[in-house]
């Protein structure tokens, strides 16, 4: 028998079995289309971040209460036995943003107060995130306006009710005209639109600005009922000054923090990310992997039964001049065709799940993965499918005709 021959056996064997084969590949499906699907998730996460702290500039720093940077080693990447120790346990106030404004020579400093907030207008209701700083965000963030302005100087320091809306959320909340100059009930209080932020696309992690709006820190505060600030960012006149700025920074909050506060570059803070989304991006396409080696399982069961119900077959193979290699080839062909077609089902729905996904959360489908997780899905046929092959192959043809 040659190769060719050994195939068309091997298939018209799996065709005459179909709901078998096909339960029999169902776990191998699963398998592959949970590790695409998970990882591509991982992905879309990992790059909508990093597209979304990337958007801010790249000369911000950012100073915050506690020592995150005992969360990482001298080369900015995260210890296991590393831990944040410190963090949260000191509060920053609109004092100490004013303080590395007197101290900072080539850089601004501006505060950030963070939260939630639920917007109403009419019979529309949208939960946002809020990020609130002064007049001078500005000139330290990148926001582009589709419609209005910012707020100023004279807004922060009354508290004002004024509010920019992120692009997503003027749409609904004002679906049927323009947003701007209107009034929009945040928790209970009305607000003031006085900006629209352009679209940006993504968010799927809710940083974009498209899903949240911008207030005054002050209007901020009043809305959390507390004056501490989530943290402080620094602008850096260029690229060249962050070294510069750093060392200001430090020497301008180390007599009142000591070591309890952290002061990290857009680079450090995205290295964390990074790390971070990719140890549990490898961690779920692990445990999915898990599948794959039940649905391997579950391919050397149903072989093993199909060498105890072709057993008669095998004998007469065998008697009429099969050699030992055409039956083994034949019962490995069949674990292989079973595990390769399972992956390319598994691919086609992982691909279809990622797609579905992306309407939701940002997904990107990686051809690492795919490659991965079918060539694996290959290897759990031939693996699986070798022992039920060679006791095939192993059988003794007088005692195979004799098999009832």
């Amino acid at each position: 028998m040659n190769l060719k021959e050994s195939f068309k056996i091997a298939l018209r064997a799996l065709n005459a079995n179909k709901a078998r084969a096909v339960l029999t590949m169902l776990g191998v499906i699963i398998g592959v289309s949970s590790v695409i699907l998970l990882v591509s998730i991982g992905t879309g996460v990992r790059d909508d971040v990093l597209g979304q702290f990337n958007s801010l500039g790249s000369n911000l720093i950012y100073v915050m209460p506690g020592n995150y940077e005992q969360m990482m080693s001298g080369s900015g990447q995260m210890t296991a036995s590393s831990s944040p120790m410190g963090v949260g346990s000191t509060k920053f106030t609109y004092q100490d943003v004013e303080l590395l404004n007197s101290k900072l020579t080539r850089a601004i400093a501006i505060p950030f107060v963070e939260g939630g907030v639920t917007l109403t207008n009419g019979h529309e209701t949208a939960q946002a995130s809020f990020m609130a700083s002064d007049a001078n965000i500005s000139s330290v963030m990148k926001t582009d306006l589709s419609a209005g302005r910012m707020y100023n100087r004279a807004e922060v320091t009354g508290a004002s009710r004024v509010i920019v809306l992120g692009h997503s959320l003027a749409t609904k909340l004002f679906p049927t005209g323009n947003a701007l100059g209107r009034l929009v009930r945040v928790d209970g209080q009305n607000f003031r639109v006085i900006g629209v932020a352009a679209e940006t696309g993504g968010g799927a992690t809710g940083s974009s600005t498209d899903s949240a709006v911008q207030i005054p820190y002050t209007t901020g505060e009043r809305l959390v009922s507390s004056k501490d600030l989530s943290m402080i960012g620094v602008s850096a006149q260029s690229a060249e000054d962050i070294t510069l700025t750093q060392t200001q920074i430090k020497l301008a909050m180390r007599p009142k923090y000591g070591s309890e506060f952290s002061s990290m570059t857009q680079d450090q803070i995205l290295g964390m990310v990074d790390i971070l989304v990719n140890t549990m991006t490898y961690m779920l396409a692990g445990i999915a992997s898990i599948s794959l080696l039940v649905g391997g399982i579950g391919i050397m069961n149903i072989m093993l039964v199909s060498v105890s119900e072709r057993t008669r077959e095998i004998g007469i193979r065998k008697a009429v001049g099969a050699r030992t290699y055409d039956i083994l080839l034949q019962f490995v062909i069949e674990a292989l065709a079973l595990s390769i077609l399972g992956g390319g089902l598994g691919i086609a729905f992982g691909a279809l799940g990622a797609w579905l996904i992306s309407f939701v959360l940002a997904t990107k489908v990686t051809l690492w993965s795919v490659l991965v997780a079918f060539f694996f899905s290959a290897g759990i046929g031939v693996f699986f499918g070798v022992y039920p092959a060679y006791k095939a192959s192993k059988l003794d043809p007088i005692e195979a005709l004799r098999y009832e």
